[in-house]
């Protein structure tokens, strides 16, 4: 599940912190990461618990809504949400439950955010809809939950605080891990029934060990890095750069040098949407003037063996020059993640 977009902003956010921190100890850093990328598995868990406490607490309105029915002679309340298919294979799925039992957390600690998420989802079109439709298989019913979770559960303001309560780690966490969990419910197959497998924490070794690399590569080699940004900044003040651009560009510096299979282009996009995300405004357009400079240095001296976009030529027209930057952020084929 922890793919290299996470795996980057990790890195980014320990690599800050290893510097703020007078210790720097590397090897507690080391330990910090590896802990912080497996707090964002148990986001992952933590999230495919929550429709499971969404179905539990729907479960139990039903049950006061069918008594206050018999009592008053009403009409039965519909249970096809509580006996939705998928739903019900996630309720009953070995890992998710064996993750869950080891857990001191749980969503009933957080019974109110649950009925207010379900408040949501009762008033919503898509759980109307849902209700009223005469599509009984299980490929609606997952349908369903994919829809509620793009809907209602990711850019949940509530959630999202109820969760940065819980862990630090979790902060950043939340948008990239929700595309996993829409991804997982995408591949549930009723045949797998509770046997049905999720995502693993990481891909492969290779991705646990990018990430102790790319960590430690840039740590080692910090002076080396900044004296190729320092060359590449010509007019710059090197010592007036944003702080968060500084650790950003020696991070994907060490990235390109270390990472032959990772083309230069991805790693320069990479790092240009992280300096958006973590630093100034102007940041981005900056840093991808400088990496693309000094990635051509690197590879014009061969210190680094991969190609790399020639720059796009101004053009002529009418008498007009393009003033666009010649070097544009570079778009690239996405590494196989």
């Amino acid at each position: 599940m922890i793919n290299r977009e996470l795996i980057r902003i990790k890195v980014v956010q320990l690599t800050y912190g290893y510097y703020q921190n007078g210790n720097r100890n590397m090897d507690a850093a080391e330990k910090e990461l590896l802990l912080s990328l497996s707090k964002a598995y148990d986001l992952y868990n933590f999230l495919l618990g929550l429709i499971v406490a969404i179905t539990e607490e729907e479960r139990h309105r039903i049950e006061i809504l069918r008594k206050r029915a018999e009592r008053e002679g009403l009409q039965m309340p519909s249970e096809r949400f509580v006996n939705n298919k998928f739903a019900l294979q996630l309720e009953e799925n070995k890992q998710l439950n064996a993750f869950l039992a080891n857990q001191t957390y749980h969503w009933g600690d957080d019974i109110e955010v649950v009925r207010r998420i379900c408040d949501c989802i009762e008033n919503s079109e898509v759980y109307n809809e849902y209700i009223a439709s005469e599509d009984d298989t299980y490929e609606a019913d997952r349908e369903l939950w994919r829809k509620l979770y793009r809907s209602i559960i990711e850019n949940n303001d509530l959630l999202d605080a109820a969760l940065e309560d819980k862990s630090l780690y979790w902060n950043d966490d939340k948008e990239v891990v929700d595309t996993f969990v829409v991804k997982t419910i995408k591949r549930f197959d009723p045949a797998n029934g509770a046997d049905q497998e999720l995502l693993p924490e990481f891909k492969d070794i290779a991705d646990r060990q990018f990430a102790i690399d790319l960590f430690r590569s840039t740590i080692m080699n910090a002076e080396t890095y900044q004296q190729y940004m320092s060359e590449a900044s010509h007019n710059w003040d090197f010592s007036r750069l944003a702080y968060m651009d500084v650790v950003i560009m020696q991070i994907a510096i060490a990235e390109i040098v270390n990472f032959p299979n990772i083309p230069i282009s991805v790693s320069i996009n990479e790092y240009v949407n992280l300096a958006k995300l973590y630093s100034t405004p102007r940041s981005g357009g900056y840093i991808n003037g400088m990496l693309d400079s000094i990635a051509r240095h690197l590879v014009e001296t061969g210190k680094v063996l991969k190609p790399i976009p020639e720059p796009r030529q101004r053009r002529f027209i009418k008498g007009h020059t393009d003033k666009r930057n010649s070097h544009p952020s570079v778009e690239g084929p996405e590494e196989s993640e």
